[in-house]
């Protein structure tokens, strides 16, 4: 069901608010089915309870591959022939990998008959840690295949984050390599591994790819080589899907909250198949011989969604990547969309301000106008950040889809559709076909019309909404349907401006309280963001004595500024961003305290970790918590020392 205009859109949401079930219906009738649905929908949010496409059985993989051979059988040959993955490893001089739809198929086949010759059954929960490898996608469609449950952990946590995960869902096997490549480091990971599983007796067999030659213990009876598991017993490179229930788990995938132990979010077959595949077709408008690059890792719901199962869903050829944006030089991500002539990406606002630190030469040194669209994924993006892509990547020509969506989603809820929605800078703008978000107060009652802001909640399910956080449905009760009765709480503010577009103002417990007044800190880090001398920035609230809280601001100063010659003292720097804040939102927005760092707390994702920010404004440092998983745990010291200055 092709969007094709802004018309298209709307009779489609209009559809999808008045007879949802009849509007699934007709998408999902687009996949292959072993056995229909007998009834669409059961749902309740007061005791959540959710299940779609009730009694269908299917296999996702066999709408990835059969469905697709034979939706293209006037020239089968020809899509079996497509690429479907292009791989550009970590050194540039390494030679790419592509694999065809047919190759693919042959060695998800190949993979998921040596899973089944170890022992693997439906409903087993397999972990894979693995860098990004063609193979841990192979991986990931292998385990879907036999009916398995993937659990991919992202290969850059530790051995405790890992062994919580592994324990939490009693996974039977880890899926691994002997090590990745990141930019000039070559990383252990089966070491990792072995450390994680000494507290894990649930474990079984680990399977270990040959990737950087690393030594590695082998334990006898429990480890095998990839390559030894799929050349035992001459295996087959053919496959009998396995046939899955509608609402059997495909995967599970655990999001870290402040406090607490990661949760599971669970995610179930038919839905999230239907869900993602729609939105990847709608708000990227690919074309038949497009090259998609989504640059996530795909331990990260991104991932999942936007590497692996919609891109291939829809027949598309998606680019993956192992490597760093700046290795071995700054302009790696322009070079490689040169050289493959992509046509789509998506990445992550951190990105773009880490790239944009370099200035406009390294993007000016390749040709870029093979892209068509480009998307932003991860937080909201800040109109600088905005602008900068728009213009020296996309050369003003190529959409921005801001998209908004989180793990617990599984797709994308609000975006616009490239080259159909008219886009706003920092806005989200329209909530996808199916999408019902509404805006509460803290009471929970709606705010009617445009010109509101609230928090933001979704009152209507959509297919590939989480079904429970794995082992304990109590706890995904409480987290998303407790706040505000039979609503999702999203756990997001939002504004939504008067042509009722939506803006992404960051999470709840983020917002700041100033002498009544409350402020998101994605819009004061935005304010900051757009003075000249600043990269990026963070900002938390803390505890005031006349104001209730007052703003205080971490900020990276750009070092493409030359600072000498316009000889700024510490305090000019301070004062001028303090006037850029006031002159765009107003002085009542203006940060009270700024420490200059040279970087901020953030997870191998790139979320900046502002709990611990929060703390050390606060002058709480006696417990910062686990700080070993964060992508540079040195710069903590650092600020902690910087903020006794302040």
């Amino acid at each position: 069901m092709k969007i094709n205009n802004f018309s298209d859109y709307q009779k489609a949401y209009k559809t999808s608010v008045e007879t949802p079930e009849k509007f699934w219906e007709d998408v999902a009738n687009e996949f292959y089915w072993r056995k229909k649905w007998d009834k669409t929908l059961e749902w309740n949010f007061n005791d959540f309870s959710l299940s779609w496409f009730v009694g269908a059985k299917l296999n996702i993989t066999e709408n990835i591959f059969e469905r697709n051979f034979i939706k293209n059988q006037e020239n089968p040959q020809d899509f079996a022939q497509k690429t479907a993955i292009i791989w550009e490893a970590n050194d540039p001089n390494e030679p790419n990998i592509t694999l065809s739809y047919a190759q693919l198929f042959e060695k998800v086949c190949q993979f998921a008959n040596a899973l089944t010759q170890n022992g693997i059954k439906k409903g087993d929960r397999i972990a894979i840690y693995m860098p990004m490898l063609p193979e841990t996608v192979i991986a990931m469609l292998a385990c879907a295949r036999v009916g398995a449950i993937h659990s991919v952990v992202f290969a850059g946590f530790s051995a405790s984050s890992l062994a919580d995960r592994i324990n939490d869902a009693q996974v039977t096997m880890v899926l691994t390599s002997d090590g990745n490549f990141r930019g000039a480091k070559a990383i252990e990971v089966k070491s990792v591994v072995d450390e994680a599983v000494l507290t894990c007796p649930s474990i079984k067999k680990i399977i270990v790819l040959k990737r950087t030659n690393t030594p590695v213990v082998m334990q006898e009876g429990r480890d095998i080589w990839w390559s030894n598991a799929i050349s035992n017993a001459n295996i087959s490179k053919e496959h009998q899907a396995t046939e899955m229930d509608a609402e059997d788990p495909l995967f599970i995938l655990y999001t870290s909250g402040s406090t607490g132990k990661p949760k599971g979010v669970v995610h179930t077959t038919a839905g999230y198949m239907v869900y993602t595949a729609y939105t990847f077709e709608n708000v990227f408008q690919c074309a038949q011989n497009d090259i998609f690059w989504c640059t996530a890792d795909v331990g990260w719901v991104t991932g999942h969604s936007y590497i692996v199962y919609a891109p291939l869903l829809c027949g598309a050829t998606m680019l993956m990547f192992e490597g760093v944006p700046t290795y071995p030089d700054v302009d790696r991500f322009w070079q490689i969309i040169d050289k493959h002539k992509v046509t789509h990406l998506y990445t992550a606002p951190t990105a773009i301000r880490a790239l944009m630190a370099f200035g406009t030469e390294p993007p000016k040194r390749h040709n870029l106008s093979s892209l068509k669209v480009l998307g932003s994924v991860g937080e909201p993006i800040n109109e600088e950040a905005w602008q900068w892509y728009n213009v020296n990547i996309g050369g003003s020509k190529c959409p921005i889809v801001d998209t908004w969506w989180q793990t617990e989603t599984g797709g994308i809820l609000i975006s616009p559709l490239a080259g159909i929605t008219p886009t706003k800078p920092t806005f989200a703008t329209l909530p996808l076909p199916g999408i019902q978000p509404i805006l509460v107060d803290s009471e929970g009652k709606e705010l009617l019309g445009n010109d509101v802001e609230g928090n933001l909640c979704i009152k209507f399910p959509f297919p590939s909404m989480l079904r429970t956080t794995y082992g304990d449905h109590e706890r995904c009760k409480q987290t998303y349907f407790s706040t505000y009765k039979g609503l999702y709480f999203t756990g997001d503010g939002a504004k939504r401006d008067a042509d009722g577009y939506y803006r992404i103002l960051g999470r709840v417990d983020d917002v700041i309280n100033v002498s009544g007044h409350r402020f998101g800190t994605a819009e004061i880090e935005n304010a900051i963001n757009e003075d000249v001398l600043v990269l990026e920035s963070a900002v938390v609230g803390y505890p005031h004595d006349i104001k209730g809280q007052g703003i205080y601001a971490y900020v990276i100063l750009d070092n493409n500024y030359d600072f000498s010659a316009k000889n700024l003292t510490s305090d000019a720097i301070k004062h001028k961003i303090i006037n850029t804040v006031t002159k765009i939102i107003g002085a009542i927005a203006k940060p009270d305290k700024i420490q200059i760092v040279s970087g901020l707390p953030k997870t191998r994702s790139g979320k900046i970790m502002r709990r611990i920010l929060r703390k050390i404004a606060e002058k709480d440092t006696t417990n910062l918590g686990d700080i070993s998983t964060l992508l540079d745990p040195n710069v903590v010291a650092e600020i902690v020392e910087g903020a006794k200055n302040i």
